[in-house]
């Protein structure tokens, strides 16, 4: 089960002071999402559920692991980190350069990773595939709770943010498992190349979520204006119904 990695998740959430809480609590609530369609089987036979519950595990700790301070910790989540405590930010600014890191960088090779470990590409996809699916029906829930303390995000999903996001976040695994393709071919040394080169790249697009530039920062500083200012309660409704959870 996947308990552990969502309590852990919201520990992170809940412990943060700063926006740095955002992401983790997202995360908690697609975690348990996956775990709650891994208990009905919805990935398939217990076999496959099993891999993907253990895929999920496994991310998830290429999040909390240099989130800990463990090494080695990659640029693009340092550059994630690093403005956690700018307020001139839009809370999804915050939620972006998490996916960013976390998808563009991360995804793949955790897919590599059960590679190595004896699993085929063809077994580890259609898990891959369906957990789209999953994120894409939490969407709207965790939207609800984010029109909570971003008060013009409900506008934007109106005239079709919603249905942005799910494409970008769906071309992003896409380009992730192309990723993993790529890198299971190499050896160590051009995969280290690559994965360096990849950082690199996810931390200049963590470079443009940042900082936009004009006119898109005067929209953003419009846009925060309708936001709250208390990061602890931006990350307390993020996590919705797990808020609870634990005590």
């Amino acid at each position: 089960m996947l308990d552990d990695t969502i309590a852990d998740l919201r520990r992170c959430a809940l412990e943060a002071t700063d926006a740095s809480g955002y992401f983790p609590a997202l995360y908690a609530r697609m975690t348990d999402r996956v775990q709650r369609a891994v208990g009905e089987q919805r990935f398939g036979d217990p076999a496959q559920c099993a891999l993907v519950e253990r895929f999920a595990r496994r991310f998830a700790g290429w999040y909390t692991r240099p989130r800990g301070g463990t090494p080695p910790i990659p640029r693009c989540w340092q550059a994630t980190w690093d403005v956690a405590g700018d307020d001139r930010l839009l809370i999804v600014q915050h939620l972006l350069l998490g996916i960013n890191a976390h998808v563009n960088h991360d995804l793949g090779q955790v897919v590599v990773e059960l590679v190595d470990e004896g699993h085929a590409l063809e077994e580890i996809r259609p898990g891959f595939e369906a957990v789209n699916t999953i994120l894409a029906e939490t969407y709207p829930l965790v939207l609800s709770d984010l029109g909570r303390v971003s008060r013009w995000v409900g506008t934007a999903a109106a005239w079709g943010g919603g249905a942005l996001f799910n494409f970008s976040l769906r071309a992003a695994r896409d380009q992730a498992w192309r990723l993993a393709t790529r890198l299971s071919t190499l050896d160590a040394d051009a995969r280290r190349r690559e994965i360096e080169v990849l950082d690199d790249v996810v931390s200049g697009v963590a470079f443009v979520v940042a900082e936009p530039g004009w006119p898109a920062t005067w929209i953003v500083a419009v846009a925060r204006r309708f936001e709250d200012d208390d990061a602890r309660q931006v990350s307390r409704a993020l996590l919705g119904p797990l808020l609870g959870a634990g005590g």
